[in-house]
């Protein structure tokens, strides 16, 4: 993706997904399409910039700013408490069950 891919107060932010507690709900595929899709095993995985499924466990994806309310929306309605946010540059979960 070309977008700036920053949170407002300048850091770069990372997107991931435990498949383990993941319900195959499919809301963040709802609220933010370009960055999550449900797979065949009913399980919801990041996607690339190139749109590309990612099922390697522990898969992180970029977070666009255009699309960061929708992903932490996503994080916050997610009933399996399984989306986490977190800064690239030192890991912490700034949105997400882990956040603080």
């Amino acid at each position: 993706m070309s977008v700036q891919q920053v949170a407002p107060d300048g850091e770069a932010l990372e997107v991931w997904i435990d498949q383990d507690l993941c319900t195959g709900d499919g809301i963040c595929a709802q609220y933010a399409p370009e960055v999550f899709e449900l797979d065949i095993d009913g399980l919801a995985y990041v996607k690339d910039g190139d749109d590309e499924l990612l099922q390697a466990v522990g898969a992180t994806a970029q977070v666009p700013l255009p699309l960061l309310t929708d992903v932490v929306d996503s994080a916050k309605e997610c009933p399996g408490a399984c989306i986490h946010v977190r800064r690239v540059s030192d890991k912490v979960e700034v949105f997400g069950p882990e956040a603080d």
